[in-house]
């Protein structure tokens, strides 16, 4: 962790609600006047999307699995340096994974794959980091040690594979039986890399559906955040202003000392009226070191 430079990360898989989240972040960044750098979790896998594929094809034949959610797909090293060069200096070095044709024409490359790492601009206010492993922390890696502000986005399991199997059926073009057999594959590494992460994370949304979601294999829609509701749980409630927020956020009510409930569509409001003092307090401290 770091006064003079601090890192804010957003965890959680594609489709857990991060969007939402790095939506109202950047909205508090700009009502704060802070200069952020920018960080996409995407760009430290190890393979490109052509790389990928032939070392699921790979590990298959070998009898193992290899997914995103884990160690071997993603260079956690590298992940884990950027933090630990920046929590010291405000420096690091960048890159970009193109998704679609849209973000790769401007580069001349193809989709699925990276653009060359860049240094990161100077003199920015924060660090913010969005995608799959903010708050990871391995036998050779610890990533979560070098952030400021952990937050976990969280939908549950049903949930965030109806979110997969809708988005890559309708989006990428993925048949159900191939999005299916990819969450089988990952399912070893989520358990191992993602879940352990929300209990290091300082704060949890966890989107919880009011419909019926018992077989995500036959879903057809994602559920809206109007038919849901977010659970946000504080890892420390000493100094959270409970009363505040409830009075703030109509519908919303506490289900533990450290545990409050809001509807889902009021979610980024939520969002941004907690997490905007937390990033508030890290500049106010950043500029007192400063100064002095």
């Amino acid at each position: 962790m770091s006064t003079k430079h601090p890192i804010i990360a957003v965890t959680g898989s594609s489709g857990a609600g991060t969007t939402t989240t790095t939506s109202a972040i950047k909205h508090i960044f700009r009502s704060l006047n802070a200069n952020a750098a920018y960080v996409e979790g995407d760009s430290f896998h190890r393979y490109s999307r052509l790389e990928m594929d032939k070392a699921i094809q790979k590990a298959a034949e070998q009898g193992k699995h290899i997914s995103y959610f884990g160690a071997e797909a993603n260079d956690f090293t590298a992940l884990e340096t950027l933090f630990k060069v920046y929590s010291e200096t405000g420096t690091g070095k960048v890159r970009k994974y193109l998704h679609t044709f849209d973000e790769a024409v401007p580069f001349n490359q193809m989709p699925g794959t990276f653009t060359p790492w860049q240094p990161l601009a100077e003199n920015t206010d924060l660090l913010f980091y969005e995608g799959l492993h903010g708050a990871v922390n391995t036998e050779q890696n610890n990533v979560a040690q070098y952030v400021d502000l952990l937050i976990g986005m969280v939908p549950i399991v049903n949930l965030e594979w109806i979110q997969k199997i809708v988005r890559d059926t309708n989006d990428r073009g993925h048949s159900r039986e191939a999005v299916m057999a990819s969450i089988v594959r990952s399912m070893d590494d989520y358990i191992q890399h993602m879940t352990p992460q929300f209990s290091r994370t300082h704060i949890n949304f966890q989107r919880v559906p009011t419909v019926d979601t018992s077989n995500p294999f036959s879903a057809n829609d994602i559920p809206s955040l109007d038919e849901s509701f977010v659970v946000i749980r504080f890892r420390n409630g000493k100094g959270v202003d409970f009363p505040y927020y409830l009075n703030m956020i109509d519908g919303s009510f506490m289900s533990r000392v450290n545990t409050m409930v809001v509807p889902g569509g009021k979610m980024g409001f939520a969002i941004e009226l907690i997490l905007k003092p937390l990033i508030e307090a890290l500049l106010d401290k950043k500029r007192q070191v400063l100064a002095k």
